[in-house]
């Protein structure tokens, strides 16, 4: 008796530590203020509240939400840029963030500019349900005014209870060695805060790279909200400028591993990883 009491003991606490596939993401949208990052906050905990109404799991703001996305603004230097650059073990505004995580039980995913190291980048950190930071990625992919950042050097990822979780941010997904990364990496859901383009090719690209990686993505932009599934097919989307967040329960169990990604031939990509491109 005690040795098939023990057995379930051990079923039951495996079958706890498995990922949760079902969650409800909540996708922050509207247009920040650049350089106001007091009046950006007050919008994300207002659509943060909106988020928590509907019972949602994650939530996920646009790009450098804090800021307002400042690099691209024609005034923009990285000594201005300082200014509203947050320190991670400092900041007012991060420490909040992980208060409000923690308070309403849901993963954080919020955009903002780091300063780490006398260095600024174009950063998204991942809060979990108890407030603590697990995760905090850096943009890889800098071009025209981002260049005022240091790129990102790596493409992490994270465990979390719906399974191991990736960050990709704006220009990241143009090049499909991003979603492919964090995908082989284990995570069947990438999160994707942005603040460029968007439109029909955008929705094109977002199909395909969920569809070619098997997995979710979810992009948060200031005029659109998408989350496309491993189908290929768009699951939820919104379009507009009015603040507010867009809701979409997805199940994780559709981002089979055993997919399509198994007949690979790596040892014939060697151009892929090459530093030069062949001649």
């Amino acid at each position: 008796m005690f040795s098939l009491a023990l057995a379930f003991a051990f079923v039951a606490a495996g079958a706890s530590d498995a990922p949760r596939d079902t969650l409800r993401l909540a996708l922050m949208h509207g247009v920040p203020e650049k350089w106001n990052v007091e009046k950006n906050f007050a919008t994300f905990l207002t659509q943060l509240d909106e988020a928590s109404a509907q019972k949602a799991d994650v939530f996920i703001t646009p790009e450098c939400w804090l800021d307002g996305y400042a690099s691209p603004d024609e005034i923009s230097t990285p000594e201005k840029l300082r200014t509203i650059a947050q320190d991670l073990n400092s900041s007012a505004y991060l420490a909040r963030v992980s208060e409000e995580a923690k308070k309403r039980s849901m993963m954080i995913c919020f955009g903002f500019t780091s300063i780490e190291n006398d260095k600024l980048f174009n950063a998204a950190g991942l809060w979990d349900a108890q407030g603590k930071r697990i995760g905090l990625y850096h943009k890889t992919h800098l071009q025209a005014h981002d260049l005022q950042y240091s790129p990102g050097e790596g493409l992490p990822v994270w465990d979390s209870p719906f399974g191991k979780v990736g960050i990709m941010i704006c220009a990241d997904r143009r090049w499909p060695e991003t979603p492919r990364t964090l995908r082989l990496e284990g995570a069947r859901l990438i999160l994707n805060p942005t603040y460029g383009f968007a439109g029909d090719m955008n929705e094109a690209i977002m199909r395909t790279r969920a569809y070619e990686n098997q997995c979710f993505i979810a992009f948060a932009h200031p005029s659109t909200s998408l989350v496309t599934g491993p189908g290929g097919k768009v699951l939820a989307k919104w379009e507009g400028d009015t603040p507010g967040v867009t809701v979409c329960d997805i199940d994780l169990s559709q981002a089979k591993d055993d997919n399509h990604l198994r007949d690979r031939r790596p040892e014939i990509y060697g151009a892929i990883t090459a530093t030069k491109p062949s001649k």
